[in-house]
């Protein structure tokens, strides 16, 4: 049996903190949905957002990451073939288009991280599929958090669900830990492997779980900007992710709006059988 990885535990303090971050973040992922619609720019999109943190004092997460050239914005904005990581720009949105994004929040010295894939206008129903099994992976997740001992129970069980689908697991991305800093201890695979990096399922745990699922083969490519990783093949990515906290009730979905909505995060496992 793997050696079990040990992430530092938080608190209920430092959960009810990280949440105030998470309720931030999702309002910020309000502002950038509103801006999804045929036409748009990525740009646009992102200068939405950081026009919200800046008027909230929130500091981004994801602008000025290091890497060979810092990242240059708020948002992760990743349009059709990209997988994550898609610098905004001049690209404009069109009918029939899929669109990822990705916003990173720090609130009062806590992190909180979510992502979504929205369509544009109306999809392929090939399409409409892939986005509904990528986010039926995330809220299989959550739920199996709660029931489940490990890890790799989990991630086992997602990967499942989204090959019975016909669909690809990403493997060379993850989810992580999330805290006082974004990126943390441990790694948040969305497979199972005999040799994963494993970890128990307890109170305190804080992850970011986010299933990354394309339409065609698993492989993935860097583009010529450093950052945007995009599908091998050209087919269409979904992603999906939520900042959980694994509490003494259950799983508690830190990036959730102030009623607990949000994406994955309604219906049954027999709507995600359709």
């Amino acid at each position: 049996m793997p050696h079990l990885l040990k992430p530092r535990l938080k608190s209920d303090h430092e959960i009810a903190l990280m949440r105030q971050a998470g309720l931030v973040l999702w309002q910020a992922h309000q502002v950038a949905a509103g801006q999804v619609k045929p036409g748009v720019t990525t740009a646009e999109i992102n200068e939405a957002v950081e026009g919200f943190f800046a008027a909230h004092h929130v500091t981004p997460l994801f602008k000025g990451v290091p890497g060979k050239v810092p990242f240059p914005a708020a948002t992760c904005v990743s349009v059709n073939d990209e997988v994550v990581h898609g610098i905004p720009g001049p690209r404009r949105l069109r009918e029939g288009d899929i669109v990822s994004i990705d916003i990173g929040a720090k609130l009062a010295g806590w992190c909180a991280d979510a992502a979504v894939t929205y369509p544009v206008g109306r999809v392929r129903p090939r399409v409409q599929q892939l986005l509904a099994v990528t986010e039926g992976a995330l809220q299989l997740a959550i739920e199996l958090t709660g029931k489940r001992q490990l890890w790799s129970q989990v991630a086992r069980e997602m990967a499942e669900y989204v090959r019975s689908a016909g669909f690809s697991v990403v493997e060379g991305l993850s989810g992580h830990g999330i805290g006082r800093e974004m990126w943390e201890e441990p790694q948040v695979l969305n497979y199972f492997a005999p040799d994963m990096p494993d970890f128990a399922l307890e109170p305190g745990l804080v992850i970011a779980i986010e299933p990354m699922v394309n339409m065609g083969k698993k492989d993935v490519w860097i583009l010529p900007d450093y950052w945007t990783i995009a599908t091998q093949d050209g087919r269409p990515s979904a992603h999906f992710e939520h900042t959980v906290a694994i509490t003494r009730a259950g799983p508690l979905v830190l990036t959730a709006g102030p009623d607990g909505q949000a994406w994955a995060m309604g219906g049954s496992s027999d709507d995600r059988k359709g």
